[in-house]
C-alpha cells in the first residue's frame, strides 16, 4: 500500500434503515471484538476502500489495522462513528452517497444474518431449508420484486482483465440496457463493473427510471473485490455457496465473460446444477462471450469442459465472440422462454424455486489443505458431482489467492495439493497455467503470480 489518508467521521443512514434492537447493537459493538463486529468492520473497510487497485484482503486489512467502527443507537435508528477511515470515501468531509448506502446495506445484512441463525425457522441441515434461508436473506434486502417479468441478467467474469475485455463487457451491458434488461454481478471491478456501466448509459438513453444494478458478495471476498460505485442494490450473503445460490435463484439468465479461477468456479457451479437430471428441461440461457482477442481463452475453457464433464455439458451454453448486440438478442430470446416456462408452471418470476440444487452444492466448503487434497476428481462420479468438486478446487485457489484466511494458510502450511485422475488433472493444469500466463490470477502490473496450489496426478 502507498501512503494512506484517513478521516474520522460520523455517519447516519439517508432515507430509512430498519431500526436495530438494543440487543443487535450490543451484538455488533460488544467490546469491539465480537465476531459479528469483526465481520462488519471488515465489510465496512472494504466498502470504504472502493476503487483501490489492490485485490489482496490481507494487505488491505493490515494497512488499516487501526480502523474502527462504533455503532450508536438513536431514537430514529443508528449512527456509525468511523475512526481512521479511508479518506477517498469522502468529498469535503461528506461521505459519498453510494458509499453510505452500501455501508448501511452491509450493516443490515450482517445483523439480519446473525439474528436469523438463532431463529427456530432456520434449517441449515436440509437443501430446502438452505434455499428458504437464501430467500429470506434476499427478501430482507428487498431484492425480490414480485410481478416483474424476467429481466435480470447475471454477468460473471474476472476482476483482473485487460482494458479491451473491460470495454467489451461495457458494450454488452449497453446492449442489454437498451433492451430494458437489468444487471446483476459480483459487484466488484472489471467485468463486475463494465456491464453495469454500459447498462447505466443505455437506461438513460431509453429514459428508463429505476434501472437495477444488483451486487451480490460475501464477507470472504468483499475486501478483494470492493463494491463498485454503480451498484445501487448491495447484498452480502454469509458465504460463497449462499452467494452462488442467490445468483441462480434471482437471475433469469447468465452471461460469462473472460476471467480467472473465480469465474471458472462460478461456471462449474452452474454447469453442475444444470447437469442434474431434474433440471434437464428447465430453460436457463447461458452465454460465454468476449472480444476477438479472448477467443483462445473461450476455446480453451470449452475444451476443458469437454475433457472433464463431456459433450452434454457443452450443450448447456452458447459461445458468441465479439458481437455484443447478438449476445443481447440471444439473451432476450432466452428470457422469453424463461417467462413462458414459469407461467405454465406457476413459478415465481422473482425467485427460481423450480431449480434443483443438491445439498452438496449448498454447504460451505472450507479449503483446508486436507479438504483440498481429498477432493474426488475422477470419472467415477456423475458429471454434476465432478463439476461440484472441480468448483471446490477453484474455490480453494481463490481463497489462497485473495482471501485473508486462505493467504495465511498458504503462508503457514505451503501450497495446496490437488489430486485426481490424469485425464482430469492434465486439462486442469493446462487451464490454470493459461490463467497465470494471461495474468488472470492477480491485477495486472502487480508482483509475479506465485501459485498457491500444486496439481498432482
Amino acid at each position: 500500500m502507498t501512503q494512506r489518508y484517513v478521516i474520522n467521521a460520523s455517519v447516519s443512514p439517508k432515507g430509512s434503515l430498519e431500526t436495530l434492537s438494543q440487543r443487535e447493537v450490543q451484538q455488533l459493538s460488544e467490546a469491539g471484538n465480537g465476531s459479528t463486529y469483526t465481520l462488519f468492520r471488515q465489510c465496512a473497510l472494504a466498502i470504504l476502500n472502493t476503487g483501490a487497485r489492490i485485490d489482496n484482503a490481507k494487505t488491505i486489512l493490515e494497512a488499516y489495522d487501526d480502523f474502527e467502527v462504533r455503532i450508536h443507537q438513536q431514537d430514529r435508528g443508528v449512527r456509525l462513528e468511523l475512526l481512521n477511515a479511508p479518506a477517498d470515501a469522502f468529498v469535503d468531509g461528506e461521505m459519498i452517497a453510494s458509499t453510505r448506502e452500501m455501508l448501511f446495506s452491509a450493516l443490515r445484512d450482517i445483523v439480519y444474518t446473525e439474528s436469523e441463525l438463532d431463529s427456530p425457522r432456520i434449517d441449515l441441515g436440509s437443501s430446502q431449508g438452505i434455499t428458504d434461508y437464501v430467500f429470506h436473506l434476499l427478501r430482507n434486502a428487498r431484492t425480490l420484486r414480485p410481478g416483474v417479468e424476467p429481466n435480470m441478467v447475471v454477468c460473471w467474469g474476472g476482476h483482473s482483465i485487460s482494458s479491451e475485455e473491460y470495454k467489451y463487457s461495457k458494450r454488452v451491458g449497453h446492449e442489454l440496457g437498451l433492451r430494458n434488461l437489468n444487471i446483476c454481478t459480483g459487484c466488484g471491478p472489471g467485468v463486475m463493473k463494465g456491464p453495469m456501466k454500459g447498462a447505466t448509459i443505455a437506461h438513460a438513453k431509453q429514459r428508463i427510471v429505476g434501472g437495477r444494478y444488483l451486487g451480490l458478495t460475501e464477507p470472504g471476498i468483499i475486501a478483494a473485490e470492493a463494491p463498485n460505485p454503480i451498484v445501487n442494490e448491495l447484498v452480502i450473503l454469509p458465504d460463497i455457496e449462499k452467494r452462488l445460490e442467490a445468483f441462480v435463484r434471482v437471475g433469469h439468465g447468465i452471461i460469462i465473460f473472460p476471467g480467472g479461477v473465480g469465474t471458472a468456479e462460478e461456471f462449474l457451479y452452474l454447469l453442475g446444477i444444470l447437469l442434474h437430471p431434474d433440471n434437464r428441461d428447465l430453460p436457463f440461457p447461458v452465454i460465454l462471450t468476449g472480444p476477438e482477442s479472448a477467443a483462445p481463452y473461450l476455446r480453451q475453457l470449452r475444451e476443458f469442459v469437454g475433457a472433464t464433464l463431456g459433450e452434454e455439458a457443452q450443450k448447456l451454453y452458447q459461445v458468441i465472440i465479439d458481437d455484443p448486440a447478438e449476445v443481447a438478442r440471444q439473451m432476450a430470446e432466452g428470457l422469453k422462454a424463461v417467462k413462458q416456462f414459469r407461467r405454465e408452471r406457476n413459478d415465481a418470476f422473482h425467485f427460481n424455486w423450480l431449480l434443483k440444487i443438491e445439498e452438496g452444492f449448498q454447504h460451505p466448503f472450507d479449503p483446508t489443505h486436507e479438504n483440498m487434497a481429498s477432493l474426488q476428481l475422477t470419472r467415477d462420479v456423475p458429471p454434476h458431482i465432478l463439476a461440484a468438486n472441480l468448483r471446490r478446487a477453484f474455490s480453494g485457489i481463490v481463497a489462497g489467492n485473495v482471501k485473508d484466511k486462505g493467504i495465511r494458510r498458504i503462508e503457514q502450511y505451503g501450497r495446496y495439493e490437488i489430486h485426481g485422475a490424469p485425464a482430469i488433472m492434465k486439462p486442469l493444469d493446462q487451464l490454470l497455467q493459461a490463467f497465470v500466463e494471461q495474468h488472470r490470477m492477480k491485477l495486472p502490473g502487480g508482483r509475479p503470480y506465485e501459485p498457491c496450489y500444486r496439481v498432482v496426478t
